[in-house]
């Protein structure tokens, strides 16, 4: 029996004060340190020279703070924007604590704000305030962000694939 999968939420799903713990936690390799870092063009020897990094007050290589941001609003996806028609700002965004190689980042989102949309009737505005954190529980990174998400019955349609029975 096949049955429907997780969807995420539309506009009437969000209640203000609401907080969803986002499901999945992800450990951070060097590779993918190095890697954002370079293809973001970041020159910054800080993120990817260990020999470098190694002489600094941290003694290793720092985390590139724009791949922090990408990695939480990736895990937010699933609870603030599957079904969204536009980002519309990340704001506030705080970086209290370092991330380095090894860490595991977790996530969390607030409710803050919703409101209708003054020009789009398919869609509400929300805005949430999401919190990052690694292994122990240390906030790395805190930011508010406002999403455009489609309404009940607006979402666009995905390909619904059926399996090959042929085999």
């Amino acid at each position: 029996m096949s049955k429907e999968g997780w969807s995420g939420r539309v506009y009437e799903d969000f209640e203000l004060g609401d907080i969803y713990r986002h499901p999945l936690g992800r450990t951070i390799l060097s590779a993918d340190n190095s890697w954002f870092t370079l293809l973001t063009q970041n020159t910054a020897p800080l993120h990817f020279d260990h020999h470098y990094a190694s002489q600094t007050e941290f003694g290793k290589p720092l985390v590139n703070s724009c791949f922090v941001l990408a990695l939480v609003t990736g895990q937010s996806v699933t609870d603030i924007s599957q079904n969204v028609m536009a980002n519309l700002a990340w704001d506030e965004v705080r970086l209290p604590n370092p991330v380095f190689e090894g860490d595991t980042i977790y996530s969390q989102s607030e409710v803050l704000e919703k409101r209708e949309s003054g020009k789009r009737p398919n869609v509400g505005i929300v805005k949430v305030k999401t919190t990052g954190f690694n292994q122990n529980g240390t906030v790395v990174i805190t930011y508010t962000r406002t999403v455009m998400v489609y309404k009940k019955g607006c979402v666009p349609r995905l390909a619904k694939l059926e399996p090959d029975q042929s085999s």
